[in-house]
Order: structure tokens, then sequence, then C-alpha cells
């Protein structure tokens, strides 16, 4: 489904990041990105509703699994207004937006990247996750264990100082720390553009649901 040119027109992109050279060159934005995209999101639906129910795949131009391509510049000095990757994300069917628990694919030239979990989740989601890492421990640590034994890492920003009402010297205060459980598994192009990606996709977003399950379950949502 993908291509060295999907990755090529990115290139192209980052060299002409406006709107008049992005209106000119739409047919092969279309060509080249989006429709191997949606193309990609359709054959995922089989192994996304296998790993959960709840999890969707929708391949729609707007509103569907695929992340525009508009940038949201009001609130930064770079005022380029495009993106220069692709996301998708099979997020749950419960949540509102992009943070909710989900899956996610990360496409760009600067590195691509497989993920799963909640970026960025709201005050009380977060708080909610905490108080379940504190009061049920061993189903986080048994998920962590099978996310490094998968080649997954946990990325995401934390806290300086341990959030308010935990002990420093509680012993998974670095985890408690967080402010985002995404785990990241790095990918290469070159994985990306071979003819079973779907398939390594599939059974790379299968060794998550340890984790997927965990924070679904700390914020009362079905999985």
């Amino acid at each position: 489904m993908y291509t060295q040119q999907s990755f090529d027109f990115l290139t192209l992109l980052a060299n002409n990041n406006d709107r008049e050279w992005f209106k000119a060159n739409q047919q092969d934005y279309e060509d080249r990105v989006r429709t191997p995209t949606l193309k990609f999101i359709e054959a995922m639906q089989g192994p996304i509703l296998n790993i959960s129910p709840r999890l969707t795949a929708v391949p729609k131009k707007v509103g569907g699994s695929m992340m525009r391509p508009q940038r949201d510049s009001r609130f930064s000095k770079d005022k380029s207004p495009y993106k220069l990757n692709v996301g998708i994300q099979f997020r749950h069917f419960q949540g509102k937006d992009v943070h909710a628990p989900g899956l996610y694919l990360h496409l760009a030239n600067d590195g691509c990247f497989i993920a799963a979990g909640i970026w960025h989740p709201e005050s009380k989601a977060l708080n909610a996750i905490r108080h379940c890492i504190d009061e049920n421990p061993n189903g986080y640590k048994k998920a962590l264990i099978a996310l490094d034994k998968a080649g997954f890492e946990l990325s995401g920003d934390s806290l300086v100082r341990p959030p308010r009402g935990f002990d420093k010297e509680h012993p998974l205060i670095e985890e408690l720390k967080r402010k985002d459980f995404i785990a990241i598994k790095p990918i290469s192009i070159e994985q990306v553009c071979d003819k079973d990606f779907v398939e390594y996709c599939a059974k790379e977003f299968e060794k998550t649901t340890q984790l997927m399950g965990y924070l679904c379950f700390a914020l009362d949502l079905d999985f």
C-alpha cells in the first residue's frame, strides 16, 4: 500500500509547505499518501476488531482514523500549514478525541513508529490512571513486562515532582509522574513499504493489549 513515493511526497511537502503548492499537488497527495492510508485502515479493520471490538478503524477522508494533514498553528511560532507526517489512530469508540486510549501509527521521514496507550489525557482521566496504578500495581507491572519483551518503550511527558497526594518514596513514583502513557516501537520505512505491513502491525498491536486493557480498566471503559 505504501511505497517510497509516499515518503517522497512528504519530502517535497517539507520543502514547499504552503497552501498554494499543496493545492497544485493535491492529486499527488491523494495518490501517494491519502489513498494508501485509507486502504491500510480498511485492511486493518479485521485485525483491530480482533484485538478489541471497542476500537475503531474508519477509512474516511474526514472524521475517520486518518488524522487531518493540516497543522493547528494557532499557538505555535511555526506557522507552516501542513504536517510532515501521516498519523493514524484506532481509538476507543467511547473516546471523544485523540486523547482517548488507542493504537497509533506514525509515518514520517524523520522516524516511523507504532504506538499504543493514551496521550495527554485530561486531568480527571490522568488522576484515575494514577490511582489505579497505586491501587492495582501488579496488573500495571505485568503490562510493562509484556511491552518490554515486545520491544516497546513507554514515552511521553512526566512531572518533575511527585503528583499531589502521592509519596515521593512510592515504589512506582516514576510511573506515577507520567503525564502520558504511550508505548512506542520504532519501525523503518522499509517495513512500512513491505507487502506484509498490515500483518506486521496487527501482530505488534496485539502485543500491547495488556497496557490497553489496563488503561481502559482504569478509565472504566470496556475493552
